[in-house]
């Protein structure tokens, strides 16, 4: 017998309505074709298996020997085969199954951490595999539905959407600036040897530049290098108690600014964007879990970058 395909599946098809059925006629009522196709389509079954499945008189149709251990094998089979694309086309519309989402870990901290009950709550039938990682690697071979990171993205054909741009700014604490006197300017950063805390980029294991941005104005200012961090929680801490001056993202620090724990120092010099994805394999039938933390994120993250 020739490898099994579509055709063949759709014989077994037709066999096993008609076994239910009693009959050819009711089997293509049930089944929308006319009765000398269901014919023909239990005849090319037969000829493919070599064997009669059906004992056929003008008033009554009745199961072989051979037809009745096809119908109780073949009969679980379909049924599960049936069950098993229902449930994927219910993924598509309902909320349902694991999604694994791999986040960066700032976000996932500041921003989505306090709210993942609330997801959860609204999503009983879902489980949710959340991963923190510094960089976005192979997502697809490393089974993510989804990732949401902060920085530029490499080309790729992954599906990207930006959910916003955060400013970057220079900051330090009060305590830093009592002892050590506040730059005025970009330059003065370097001039007067000024502390820094610089942070890795994942992307290239190297700190990233400090860049001053004022419109179209750039400014790449050294800086001394002494201390690395590749953690934003160890820089925000450090940076709290007074070691040094640190680049931050305006996004989840705001509350630190806001009530005086941290200064910026050079609002004029903040013009760099730094942009925060959501990124996924295809824009085609996206699932529904899909869908739904996406939309999700989206809210945890707007009232934050309208601030």
């Amino acid at each position: 017998m020739n490898s099994f395909d579509e055709r063949l599946l759709g014989g077994l098809g037709v066999f096993l309505a008609i076994a239910d059925a009693g009959s050819f006629a009711e089997a293509g009522r049930q089944l929308d074709m006319s009765q000398p196709g269901v014919s023909r389509a239990v005849s090319r079954l037969e000829q493919r298996l070599g064997a009669r499945l059906f004992d056929r008189t003008t008033r009554s149709v009745r199961l072989t020997d051979e037809g009745r251990r096809l119908r109780a094998q073949v009969g679980p089979l379909l049924a599960g085969l049936e069950e098993a694309t229902a449930e994927v086309a219910a993924g598509r519309s309902a909320v349902r199954g694991r999604l694994r989402v791999q986040l960066d870990p700032f976000f996932s901290r500041m921003a989505l951490g306090p709210r993942i009950g609330d997801f959860l709550a609204a999503h009983p039938a879902l489980t949710l595999d959340l991963v923190t990682r510094d960089q976005l690697g192979d997502m697809i071979a490393d089974g993510f539905d989804l990732a949401v990171r902060f920085g530029h993205l490499p080309a790729s054909n992954l599906i990207a959407r930006k959910l916003l741009d955060t400013r970057i700014l220079t900051v330090a604490a009060p305590a830093y600036l009592a002892r050590r006197g506040r730059p005025a300017s970009p330059r003065d950063i370097e001039r007067d040897a000024h502390a820094c805390i610089d942070f890795r980029d994942p992307a290239t294991g190297r700190p990233f530049p400090w860049e001053f941005h004022r419109k179209r104005r750039r400014v790449i200012v050294p800086t001394d290098g002494r201390l690395i961090v590749n953690d934003a929680g160890t820089l925000l801490s450090t940076c709290l108690a007074g070691y040094g001056l640190a680049q931050v993202m305006d996004f989840g620090t705001r509350g630190l600014l806001d009530q005086g724990q941290l200064v910026e120092l050079f609002p004029d010099w903040a013009d760099e964007r730094f942009p925060l994805h959501a990124i996924y394999p295809s824009r085609h039938q996206v699932p529904a879990k899909v869908r739904a933390f996406l939309e999700f994120v989206v809210g945890v993250v707007h009232p934050l970058a309208c601030r």
